[in-house]
């Protein structure tokens, strides 16, 4: 018979994804890791089979749920440039508010880890991917009701504000002027025309 794990998964997942954000991948320590955790090596090998294993683990519970937080923005507003107006402020606006600033988890992997592991390189991708579908659902509603020009590519559209997103992410990293990154947005918001 299977024994059973004496610990909460999910929490203490949610324990390791903090401290992979916080450090990275490198920096972080499998001391690190039990410490934030609150378990011992056997049960991280046993659960997660290694460092990556636990890593893989946290980068897929974050890009689900922040997947889900990002469609939830999207969708809670009936005007789609609303929608993505209030989308970017509210990112600009968290990441302005955190010290210290870790910006997002996916980023941080996909510039760590993509260019030296297939794996993690894949991942963010398939990340970026989703995140593009969900910006392209929403443009195309915004097509649909008449709110935006019918002359619009909404893959395209969608795929650009993707790479705007990500590069406004790693940019605030190095805390910018406020108004560089908020002139920054309003520039990006206009392709929604």
């Amino acid at each position: 018979m299977a024994r059973q794990r004496e610990f909460n998964e999910s929490k203490a997942l949610d324990a390791a994804m903090q401290i992979f954000w916080e450090k990275g991948f490198e920096a972080t320590s499998i001391s690190d890791l039990t410490s934030r955790m609150g378990i011992q090596r056997p049960s991280i090998y046993s659960a997660f089979g290694d460092k990556k294993g636990l890593f893989e683990a946290a980068l897929r519970k974050y890009t689900t749920s922040h997947a889900a937080y990002v469609r939830t923005i999207l969708q809670n507003n009936s005007s789609v440039k609303e929608a993505f107006r209030a989308f970017f402020e509210n990112m600009v606006a968290k990441e302005y508010k955190q010290s210290p600033n870790w910006g997002c988890f996916c980023i941080n992997s996909m510039v760590e880890l993509s260019p030296h592991d297939e794996k993690f390189e894949i991942l963010t991708r398939e990340h970026q991917m989703y995140l593009s579908v969900i910006f392209q659902e929403t443009i195309e509603r915004g097509l649909h009701s008449g709110e935006l020009d019918t002359g619009i590519n909404a893959k395209n559209l969608a795929q650009t504000l993707v790479v705007s997103l990500i590069g406004l992410t790693v940019i605030m990293k190095a805390r910018p002027e406020r108004s560089f990154v908020d002139n920054s947005v309003e520039v990006i918001l206009t392709l929604l025309k």
